[in-house]
């Protein structure tokens, strides 16, 4: 893999991965990004303090969420995603 496939994964991992911040605090979680690079978002319930990690890898020829607890889901199911977040923090 060359610096600009890297750089290329990283920009892509970080979109989605701030598609989905952007769903969970719409449904009143909160998030962080973390990590090299910002490769990893952290989502917690303001209220039970559960937090769950994600990452955005790729897979076959799209991309994958991939949670703590074995969730994965396609990046382009990202309203099901955070609802899914909501009811695993809840």
């Amino acid at each position: 893999m060359s610096v600009v496939g890297a750089q290329e994964i990283a920009e892509l991992r970080r979109h989605h991965l701030a598609a989905l911040a952007y769903e969970a605090e719409a449904r009143g979680l909160r998030w962080r990004l973390a990590g090299p690079e910002e490769s990893v978002l952290g989502v917690a319930h303001p209220v039970t303090r559960r937090q769950v990690m994600v990452v955005a890898t790729p897979s076959g020829d799209g991309w994958s969420y991939l949670w703590t607890g074995g969730g994965i889901a396609d990046v382009g199911n990202v309203t099901r995603v955070a609802d899914r977040l909501v009811r695993i923090l809840t």
